[in-house]
């Protein structure tokens, strides 16, 4: 047997075939990022050297936030592109997540003094430059090798907040350390409370401010594509020594094996009162939908609502947020902030969000997607574009502060077919 054969078998035999892989995972990683930003260099170049500026159909610089998506395409091997870019079953929620806000018009108001505009806002009574938000998205590392902490370090600098996703790559320490910052920690009840309880007393501990529960996922949804690519996830750093994420799976994708192991299905209201008793921080439900559960919500005394259906990546056909942002709004009565999250991708999109009711809007994918191109710079273009959009929107519809965006700036299809009768 030659010398290698024998290295590769002893390996293998002293920590087994999967245990080598995951160790090897976030060096590929970083690899697969480092070809597909030398890929995309190298188009760039070759495009420079015969005169034209338009690699494909795109100019080399994004112009809006739609085009990062591309450039992320381009940047990540295909598992990882479509584990961020992916819905549920036949993903009809994500592609009305997005175009529900095209059937929403805006009604301008003319000769309103808008030489100046101010966009800021709070939250919880935190001032933040905007009303935009980095939602909660897993797994940062996959688009990028610096992971949450370029994301952070971009929300800090644009004086956002950045809700850390639970299922981070970087540890709650690491991202508090990296900036001075506003920051909440989205939060899942795993079967096992200890490890739940013990990210957010630690993250309490490092200064965040917030907790955010999402409550929409017992079980994961049915993402056909990370099936098809038998997704697998790295080990998360924050859970080191707690559980492991090495779960192999036959089926399809580990990642969806590992969640429906560890998620506790059993979670229900009267859990409110038992995250309540292990911190002090504020905190807000996600996965809110119905005007039934914002009410229930209230009740059992929750500092915030976001509504959201988690990226249209659980229940397919489950309806778009925005068509169902004001029902939650209505039945919370100025109780609680609602903020939305959901099919950003213009500051037109904002402003529509904002008028319907929302104190602010989560950003998932666009932030991604802008990580993945140019990590943390890419990250301060895309809430920088859609800052700028929403600043030209007030403008141009007569609203100089976030408090002057009204009911009145938009009108709803349903209110567009019921004047036609």
């Amino acid at each position: 047997m030659l010398l290698e054969e024998k290295f590769q078998f002893s390996l293998m035999e002293e920590y087994g075939e999967e245990q080598i892989f995951s160790r090897l995972l976030p060096l590929v990683h970083e690899l697969s990022w480092l070809e597909g930003q030398l890929s995309m260099d190298l188009q760039r170049k070759g495009n420079l050297e015969s005169g034209s500026l338009f690699p494909g159909s795109m100019a080399a610089e994004p112009v809006n936030v739609n085009e990062f998506q591309e450039l992320a395409r381009q940047a990540l091997p295909k598992m990882y592109y479509d584990y961020y870019s992916g819905g549920a079953e036949d993903q009809h929620t994500l592609k009305e997540n997005v175009e529900e806000f095209h059937r929403i018009t805006i009604r301008p108001r003319i000769l309103v003094d808008v030489s100046r505009v101010d966009l800021s806002t709070t939250v919880l009574g935190y001032k933040i430059s905007a009303p935009i938000m980095i939602a909660p998205t897993a797994m940062h590392k996959l688009a990028h090798p610096e992971g949450e902490v370029a994301t952070a370090r971009a929300a800090a600098a644009c004086n956002t907040i950045m809700i850390l996703s639970y299922m981070s790559t970087c540890t709650v320490e690491e991202v508090a350390s990296s900036c001075i910052a506003v920051r909440f920690l989205q939060l899942y009840v795993y079967k096992r409370r200890d490890i739940s309880a013990n990210l957010v007393q630690r993250a309490e501990r490092c200064g965040y401010k917030a907790i955010v529960l999402t409550v929409d996922a017992p079980r994961l949804g049915r993402r056909e594509k990370d099936i098809k690519n038998k997704m697998v996830a790295p080990q998360l750093k924050n859970f080191e020594g707690l559980i492991s994420t090495e779960v192999s799976s036959d089926d399809g994708s580990n990642l969806e094996a590992f969640a429906n192991n560890t998620f506790d299905a059993s979670l229900s209201w009267k859990d409110i009162r038992w995250l309540r008793s292990i911190t002090n921080l504020p905190i807000l439900i996600k996965g809110v939908l119905t005007h039934e559960d914002a009410i229930k919500a209230v009740e059992v005394g929750v500092d915030g609502i976001v509504v959201s259906n988690h990226g249209a990546r659980q229940l397919d056909y489950a309806p778009a947020t925005i068509s169902v942002l004001e029902e939650v709004v209505h039945a919370v009565k100025g109780n609680v902030p609602v903020l939305f999250d959901g099919g950003i991708r213009r500051g037109t999109d904002v402003f529509k969000a904002l008028a319907l009711g929302a104190q602010a809007v989560l950003i998932g994918r666009p932030a991604v997607y802008g990580l993945a191109a140019k990590g943390e710079y890419g990250v301060k273009i895309v809430v920088e574009m859609l800052k700028d959009e929403l600043e030209l929107t007030m403008a141009l519809s007569g609203c100089p502060t976030v408090k002057d965006i009204s009911r009145n700036h938009v009108r709803t299809k349903h209110e567009r077919l019921h004047s036609m009768l």
